[in-house]
């Protein structure tokens, strides 16, 4: 089986490796071309992951044609904002059997679509049931050292979610199969939000109340909106869901949240987010949330004053209270 990374950023980079031991003939694609050739080179990514070596065996590319083609499965690790412009070079690419695995975590601006909702709309004449979720809480950093992970593989039909769970399964990377793609990708999306949210309140010194009352709102948020989109309400209690939550606010290797807490601090969002590296995928999807919130006009505070202190200068302190001096409400609406 021939496979195609999109993304050598340090989750492409950790995926490729994965599945290079998994015993697949890997494609790594990245997009820059002299980075590219320094990862040929040098067999190291250190940028995004640095200290882990990557095996000659897997092929390294600028060529996103020749990433693609003659491939089985095509992995999409790139950044949601970015998925559509890098996948419009090859639209007219002829997809036959080829599953399209994404494992992005984000909800894209203006169209406001998730990311298999980009593909399809790229490649015409792929087919929904060829299109996987692969989401969970599952940091590079410790992926890349064999560290026990488990996450979900999902796609509205089952024998595709069951074979992206065997092809990524190993002794130290767990995969659990599910039929709700949207609720996946909900989940994954958005729990970028609420651990921005989590990191306004460490970086702005609230306590571990105030950010446990945010997950634990966070997640309603999440499936208030994830229900209206007809996702499954279990879903959003597994992996995908407060899994994936609970890692993403909790961990210092969380971009997400390392934005919220500068912000918290006192630190301007164009400062940080030009010093970063790598994106944070939740400050682009706090937009579409909040878009999307408007759109089915459905009540989700958190994001809401997310939105505010990103976009529109909102102090933390203020967002807070507004938050904690709204009407009072039964905890289960």
């Amino acid at each position: 089986m021939k496979i195609a990374v999109l993304g050598a950023g340090g989750w492409g980079t950790t995926l490729a490796i994965l599945l290079h031991r998994n015993g697949y003939n890997v494609t790594l694609w990245e997009y820059n071309l002299e980075y590219a050739n320094t990862l040929a080179e040098y067999r190291e990514n250190f940028y995004y992951l640095p200290k882990i070596k990557i095996p000659r065996q897997i092929k390294i590319t600028n060529d996103l044609e020749y990433a693609v083609s003659d491939k089985n499965i095509i992995l999409v690790t790139t950044p949601t904002q970015f998925i559509r412009n890098n996948l419009k070079s090859i639209e007219n690419y002829k997809f036959k059997d080829e599953i399209i695995v994404s494992a992005a975590k984000g909800i894209e601006n203006n169209s406001l679509m998730l990311v298999s909702d980009i593909i399809l709309d790229v490649f015409k004449h792929s087919k929904k049931e060829k299109i996987v979720s692969l989401s969970g809480p599952s940091h590079a950093e410790e992926v890349s050292r064999r560290i026990p992970t488990a996450v979900v593989s999902a796609s509205i039909n089952k024998k595709t979610a069951e074979l992206i769970q065997k092809v990524f399964s190993n002794n130290y990377f767990r995969v659990y199969s599910s039929t709700d793609l949207v609720g996946t990708e909900i989940g994954g999306a958005l729990k970028n939000v609420i651990a921005i949210a989590s990191g306004i309140a460490v970086g702005a010194n609230f306590g571990d109340n105030t950010i446990a009352a945010l997950m634990t709102r966070g997640i309603n948020e999440i499936m208030k909106l994830g229900l209206l989109l007809q996702a499954k309400r279990e879903t959003f209690y597994g992996l995908s869901g407060i899994g994936d939550l609970i890692v993403t606010c909790s961990s210092p290797h969380s971009r997400n949240r390392y934005v919220g807490e500068q912000i918290g601090s006192g630190k301007k969002l164009g400062v940080i987010l030009k010093e970063m590296k790598m994106v944070a995928e939740g400050v682009a999807t706090t937009k579409s949330a909040y878009e999307l919130s408007k759109k089915y006009k459905i009540e989700m505070p958190i994001v809401e004053e997310v939105y505010s202190i990103l976009f529109n200068g909102r102090s933390p302190h203020i967002a807070t209270m507004k938050l904690m001096q709204r009407n009072l409400k039964s905890e289960t609406d």
